[in-house]
């Protein structure tokens, strides 16, 4: 990823706030020498350095164990447009640009068939997503036997965090040069 040092957010906590708090990444691997994408909900185990999710037994990425990946989490965006005071102090010279935060982790894909560590991991996500419900549904609200099928139907993925990188590109460029030069 292009990250001027301006742009680039190095404080753990923060990228690992924006993981948790923006859990859904774009998690790229290579399938017949061609990049391919996958979207899942993945859980952040920041003291362990991984990252963890479950897909479909059907969905063919658990079979690129062993990979190298990268999961792409987006934070806020948006288009921004530069002000008329900004425009007025810079002689017209301004551009609109795009804001955004992103995290960027690199690792290597694990596939996990446990059903206890399958159990395990959609119990917490479950759990966390359903916090804020008036009435929170537990994966021990469905019976036993569904449970178990589901869990057949599933395969664990997990991620060894490599490296983690991000960008907070959260202010218009001029604007951002013209606070540090005066």
């Amino acid at each position: 990823m292009y990250c001027p040092a301006r742009f680039k957010q190095a404080d753990a906590e923060a990228l690992h706030a924006l993981v948790a708090d923006h859990p859904l990444a774009m998690l790229v691997t290579q399938h017949d020498g061609m990049p391919d994408a996958d979207h899942l909900p993945f859980e952040l185990l920041a003291d362990e350095g991984v990252l963890r999710a479950h897909v479909a037994r059907g969905n063919p990425v658990w079979r690129r164990a062993g990979q190298q990946v990268l999961a792409v989490f987006r934070g806020p965006s948006g288009y921004a447009t530069p002000d008329r005071i900004e425009k007025a102090e810079n002689g017209g010279r301004v551009v609109p640009t795009w804001t955004y935060q992103v995290v960027h982790v690199h690792g290597r894909l694990r596939a996990i068939e446990d059903p206890d560590w399958l159990r395990a991991l959609v119990g917490r996500q479950t759990d966390r997503h359903e916090a804020a419900q008036p009435d929170p549904w537990s994966v021990d609200d469905a019976p036993p036997d569904y449970t178990a099928a589901l869990l057949k139907a599933i395969v664990g993925i997990e991620i060894a965090i490599e490296r983690i990188e991000g960008k907070w590109k959260t202010e218009p460029p001029l604007r951002a040069a013209a606070t540090r030069s005066g």
